[in-house]
């Protein structure tokens, strides 16, 4: 079993379920999936670095990503209807469970002049999603050898739609939030 999977088994839903004086354990919190997004931009015209970019993101992910294509042509972007304009990574049970570890104590740990997340990029469904700016933060990914840094999306899908319970989770699991800043008034 994967080693952040069995802490959110073992650990997190008896404490969740104190926290929130939850009578069952279906109502505690959880994450249903993981998903990645990343456009292509100007990457579309060559070929070579854009097949790179989907192996990265590929290794990145552990599962093959799928073409996004334009819905509507775009002519100030010059895009046209169904031409790929981005690659998605959708990721549940052990895979998510992994991306999910890797991200939090691998990846984000290397962002430069990392402050914390935002605790108020939830939608009203209750997911939460975060940017990357630069995919090579990952430790699949050779610096080196990349031909161009792309960002990412990530949104993790939870199965309720309260965001205090679910940012509860996401403290437990270990995502490293921004600190709280408490107002000083004088006087």
């Amino acid at each position: 079993m994967n080693r952040m999977k069995e802490i959110y088994n073992s650990k997190i839903v008896t404490t969740l379920k104190k926290e929130f004086k939850l009578n069952n354990v279906m109502e505690v919190p959880g994450i249903q999936k993981v998903s990645i997004n990343a456009g292509i931009g100007e990457f579309r015209e060559n070929r070579e670095a854009m097949e790179s970019f989907v192996s990265e993101l590929a290794s990145i992910a552990g599962q093959k990503p799928f073409p996004r294509k334009a819905r509507l042509s775009e002519a100030g972007f010059k895009v046209r209807k169904n031409d790929v304009v981005g690659y998605a990574v959708t990721l549940r049970g052990d895979r998510m469970w992994a991306f999910l570890d890797k991200l939090i104590n691998i990846a984000i740990p290397r962002v430069r002049d990392f402050r914390g997340l935002n605790t108020t990029s939830f939608d009203e469904m209750g997911n939460y999603s975060l940017g990357i700016r630069e995919h090579v933060i990952f430790p699949e990914v050779n610096p080196n050898a990349v031909k161009g840094i792309r960002s990412l999306q990530v949104t993790v899908v939870m199965n309720n739609k309260d965001k205090e319970k679910n940012l509860a989770l996401l403290r437990e699991l270990g995502f490293p939030f921004k600190k709280e800043e408490k107002e000083v008034k004088n006087g």
